[in-house]
């Protein structure tokens, strides 16, 4: 990607690598700069590995949004969503129902105009651009409250994102268990690291490649990963690999290993109801709730937001 004149990208310091830009090159998208690149290619060499666990976390998020539309939850917002890629939370949502609602919200200028392009004219999706640490500005944005109904349940994604938000990232989400209804989902994918593996080489290599951008990588321990989960009943299996979590098909490969998610039900979910049983209701029901604060007809096309 080459900026031209006029061209909101050029605000951005096309020197300097951003996480988001990464992320999309190790998916192989197309939204990145050569900087963004290069630091793509060192955690290749780090971590052979690293395409295949983007590519392992981005499935996750495609069965999280599935698992939740199986609770009849239609309204996700998606905190740190990144540049869009094949198989966002609003291209899966939609495969199993056409009126899911999305917010993606991000802090990089690129993210969040790439956004936009694509979702120019989507009225159940929009893109706001604000720093998930403060979490009652993104809820309070016009662009949420126009498309999100917070007297209905809604999945919260933070996927692959707060192990780039240092220091205590468990009062977001004790924020979010507080502000969320009843039925929501938190929805979380986070590398990790024990205190005994931080001196390791590798993930000293990896966290050297994160330090040159604006969010430097912060690992956190198992035990600090179920902490951001308090004031939420975790789903079965728990708290696994990202690959681990309810995968569809039978693999006798290996755990992806560094990279744990898991998803929280703001409460417990009915223990008469399995999420594949819901999730065939949800298939076959013409019936399912949609917020109310819009309809598709008097909602506007997203303005750009640089």
């Amino acid at each position: 990607m080459t900026p031209e004149p006029d061209d909101p990208f050029s605000i951005v310091g096309l020197d300097q690598p951003n996480a988001a830009r990464i992320y999309d090159c190790l998916l192989g998208g197309g939204h990145s700069f050569a900087a963004d690149r290069a630091a793509a290619d060192q955690l290749v060499q780090a971590v052979p590995g690293a395409r295949d666990a983007a590519r392992a976390n981005r499935a996750f998020l495609a069965r999280a949004v599935r698992y939740a539309i199986g609770y009849d939850i239609i309204q996700f917002l998606d905190l740190g969503a990144g540049i869009p890629a094949a198989g966002s939370t609003h291209e899966v949502a939609r495969r199993l129902t056409p009126h899911a609602r999305v917010v993606y919200v991000d802090r990089d200028p690129v993210a969040v105009t790439c956004a936009e392009q694509l979702l120019d004219g989507d009225p159940y999706t929009g893109a706001v651009q604000s720093d998930l640490r403060d979490i009652h500005t993104v809820l309070a944005d016009a662009v949420t409250t126009r498309l999100l109904d917070f007297t209905q349940p809604v999945a919260v994604l933070m996927v692959a994102v707060l192990h780039f938000v240092p220091g205590d990232a468990a009062s977001i989400t004790r924020t979010l268990a507080d502000v969320l209804p009843p039925g929501s989902l938190l929805i979380i994918s986070h590398s990790t690291a024990e205190p005994t593996e931080l001196n390791d080489p590798t993930t000293q290599l990896v966290t050297s490649v994160y330090a040159g951008t604006p969010t430097p990588l912060c690992l956190r321990s198992r035990t600090q990963i179920l902490d951001l989960f308090d004031g939420f009943a975790l789903a079965g299996p728990g708290l696994v690999t990202v690959d681990q979590w309810r995968p569809e098909t039978n693999t006798t490969d290996p755990p992806i290993p560094g990279f744990l998610a898991g998803v929280g039900h703001r409460e417990r979910p009915p223990a008469t109801v399995s999420a594949p049983r819901a999730l065939s209701r949800a298939r076959n029901a013409p019936h399912i709730k949609q917020p109310s604060r819009t309809t598709a007809s008097h909602t506007p096309a997203l303005a750009n937001r640089l």
